[in-house]
């Protein structure tokens, strides 16, 4: 039997499944780095050729994760840090060839399954100006330089029935943005760093793919502008639980690993490969991280505006 397919959208646990006689990968540069004042630990994953990407399973780009441990708890001075954080962040992966930008952001995602409404919920706290700087000019906000910003919320498809790049292509198309950021749930490989991780990159997204559902791919080269993917993990597979437990219950084993032992009873964990699983409180944590990728996205937005 082969190796247990790990599920997981973000490019630092990819990258930590993979091993390596050297310890390193060829094609796949790592970079870390603690901010001591947030409290938040950053890794920078850059893919950079065919074999690394092959390998990764994953385009090749910039992918930037951002661990805050404490991203769970109420705590509304930590989590304005975490956005400065973030913000500083997605500056370095936008395009940087214009004083201002017109920006569109979409929350792809169903408001209606609690785990899946990050999008949706991200776009209800945007600070949203193109409207009103399109009517009134940037003196309705008392500046001579600013960025604009507009929101979508394309929905899923099981009630638009359209893909949701056919909804996002028109309206780039009638709207001409500079730049795309996309907010998405996710799904991580480790429980530890469930709704405490965000995760940038400037890769573009597959709506969906978190659960195997993969849909038209949101990319440079689809909509012809940079397209920055934002997305925090909220789901975790029933079979990866599974297999944690196993390696925490045979912790004294060396020999044994989680990963392949899944494999070779693979048809044991099949059926649990299709469940996901989410946290009892994921309401109130989807409420704050949403809130707090919104603030990193509004701070990123205001810089620059004189």
């Amino acid at each position: 039997m082969g190796n247990f397919q790990i599920r997981t959208d973000l490019a630092l646990e990819a990258r930590e499944c993979i091993t390596e006689p050297e310890g390193e990968l060829r094609g796949v540069r790592v970079e870390e780095y603690y901010r001591d004042e947030q409290e938040v630990q950053v890794t920078k994953v850059f893919i950079e050729s065919k074999n690394g990407a092959k390998a990764m399973g994953k385009p090749i780009g910039t992918y930037v994760t951002m661990e805050a441990p404490a991203m769970v708890e109420p705590d509304e001075d930590y989590h304005r840090e975490i956005s400065e954080c973030m913000a500083e962040e997605l500056l370095q992966l936008l395009p940087d060839d214009k004083a201002e930008r017109s920006v569109l952001v979409v929350g792809l995602g169903n408001r209606e399954v609690t785990a899946d409404a990050l999008g949706p919920q991200v776009v209800d706290n945007l600070f949203i100006t193109r409207h009103v700087v399109r009517e009134y000019g940037k003196a309705a906000y008392n500046c001579s330089k600013m960025n604009l910003v507009s929101s979508i919320e394309p929905g899923v498809m099981a009630k638009t029935g359209m893909e949701t790049a056919e909804i996002v292509t028109g309206v780039v198309r009638e709207t001409k943005p500079d730049a795309l950021i996309v907010v998405d749930a996710l799904a991580a490989r480790s429980t530890k760093r469930l709704n405490r991780t965000i995760q940038i990159s400037n890769t573009g997204i597959h709506p969906g793919s978190g659960v195997g559902n993969h849909r038209v791919a949101l990319t440079e080269e689809t909509l012809g502008i940079p397209v920055i993917a934002i997305g925090v993990p909220t789901v975790v597979d029933a079979a990866t639980i599974v297999g944690d437990a196993l390696e925490r219950l045979l912790e004294g084993d060396e020999e044994f690993d989680s990963i392949k032992y899944m494999g070779q009873h693979r048809s044991a964990f099949a059926e649990l490969n299709n469940m996901y699983m989410t946290g009892k409180d994921i309401d109130a944590v989807i409420k704050r991280v949403s809130f707090t990728v919104s603030e990193g996205i509004n701070i990123a937005m205001e810089k620059g505006m004189e």
